[in-house]
């Protein structure tokens, strides 16, 4: 219940101090091809079910129909405004809506679409225990997901394989210890990694350290190390297939 008043109170603020924000760029969204400013995606809510999540479109017309669901810097699909709000992370604003709603809270694992979470192992399937949120500790140190999958050949396997199995143990974090403080700690890396990546990232770290989390996810938030191909958690096995 905490969460949920937290969630309200925090969210209903943000909307109102970011409306002169993001009204201009619901117009400027609009104004590049006269179709609707948002993109409505659905996503997989907790429990499983499915939940309308709202975005600032960044993305041509019908690009969900194209069978990739991971997203490279360097995607043709993206508009000439959509790479201005993706930077900024602007196209994440109007889930403030879906916050006040109850479909997510400012805090939790980012929701995926439903192709991906039927290859959720056993122990990844605890992610749907808890309710989708805007940020958490894998949305920081992820944060520059496009640039990872820029150059690659199948975005959607290079995925599986270098972030999913991080994003899934970073993410577990949150639904495993939550605490108001972490809940705070990961609002406030968030609002820090827009100034400064590097602190933020030193944050997550320390976070993790506190938390006694396992060195290699530690050194996996630093981004100081080269991302290989590893299993996601609970499995033995690197994902070859989509």
């Amino acid at each position: 219940m905490i969460y949920r008043i937290l969630d309200i109170l925090i969210a209903s603020t943000m909307l109102l101090l970011t409306a002169p924000i993001l009204i201009p760029a619901m117009i400027a969204v609009w104004w590049q091809d006269f179709h609707s400013p948002f993109y409505i995606a659905p996503r997989v809510a907790k429990g499983g079910g499915i939940f309308k999540m709202m975005k600032l479109r960044s993305m041509v017309i019908n690009a969900d129909k194209s069978g990739v669901d991971s997203t490279g810097a360097n995607d043709k699909r993206i508009t000439a405004v959509g790479h201005f709000v993706r930077k900024c992370k602007l196209d994440e604003l109007p889930q403030l809506f879906n916050v006040i709603k109850g479909d997510m809270s400012l805090v939790g694992p980012r929701p995926n679409v439903k192709r991906d979470t039927d290859l959720y192992t056993e122990v990844e399937k605890r992610l749907l225990t808890a309710r989708p949120g805007i940020t958490d500790l894998a949305s920081i140190v992820f944060a520059d997901e496009g640039e990872i999958l820029k150059d690659k050949s199948d975005p959607d396997i290079a995925y599986n394989q270098l972030i999913r199995p991080w994003k899934s143990r970073l993410a577990l974090i949150f639904v495993d210890q939550p605490s108001v403080k972490l809940y705070f700690q990961i609002l406030v890396l968030t609002a820090k990694a827009i100034t400064s990546r590097a602190d933020a990232l030193l944050g997550v770290s320390e976070v993790l350290n506190n938390l006694k989390a396992p060195i290699e996810l530690q050194e996996v938030a630093r981004r100081q190390m080269v991302l290989v191909p590893t299993p996601p958690p609970g499995a033995t096995e690197i994902v070859t297939s989509r």
